[in-house]
């Protein structure tokens, strides 16, 4: 049976959800970076629940949101990444804004931005949220630049108006989970 070089590839690519092919000529296969962020109220609003996947593979990061707020039906609410992985004091222990390029802060992908400012989420009806992401500006596990491990994200209870700084005028912290 004549062998191909790339029946190994087509396999992986094939079964390509967990794993990436290397590009070396040992045939080493490498997982994709995952990380998650389990978001919990914080002790202003218990009822916010949810999680943040994140996978990197090809020099980029997908983020899948879920979020679920009842309290919050019908409505949006603004999700940031913020410098510090601590969700303590209402979320206040997870600082400020993620913003290691010292932009102002705006909507993402448009003009000036912070690597934290995610944006509005849209809940329906039942309080369940959902956002993808995906970019190059994040890696997980990278330079402290760029990195989204250690970082927290917190869901607040306003929208982002992309305008105010230097946070957006998004309302208190109601959710938090770190990146892990």
């Amino acid at each position: 049976m004549k062998k191909y070089p790339f029946t190994s590839v087509l396999i992986l690519f094939i079964a390509g959800i967990t794993f990436l092919a290397s590009c070396s000529t040992t045939n080493k296969v490498k997982t994709a970076q995952k990380a998650t962020a389990i978001i919990s109220g914080t002790e202003k609003d218990t009822s916010v629940s949810g999680s943040v996947n994140f996978v990197q593979a090809y020099g980029k990061v997908k983020m899948i949101l879920n979020l679920y707020i009842p309290s919050k039906a019908n409505q949006s609410v603004a999700v940031h990444l913020h410098e510090m992985g601590a969700c303590g004091n209402m979320g206040k222990d997870a600082h400020g804004h993620w913003n290691p390029t010292n932009q102002s802060h705006g909507k993402w992908g448009t003009g000036s931005f912070h690597l934290g400012d995610i944006g509005n989420v849209a809940l329906d009806a039942q309080g369940h949220g959902t956002m993808e992401l995906v970019t190059s500006l994040w890696t997980i596990g990278g330079k402290a630049n760029n990195n989204i491990l250690g970082k927290s994200v917190i869901v607040h209870s306003g929208v982002d108006d992309y305008v105010s700084q230097p946070a957006g005028n998004a309302g208190s912290r109601i959710g938090c989970g770190v990146i892990q």
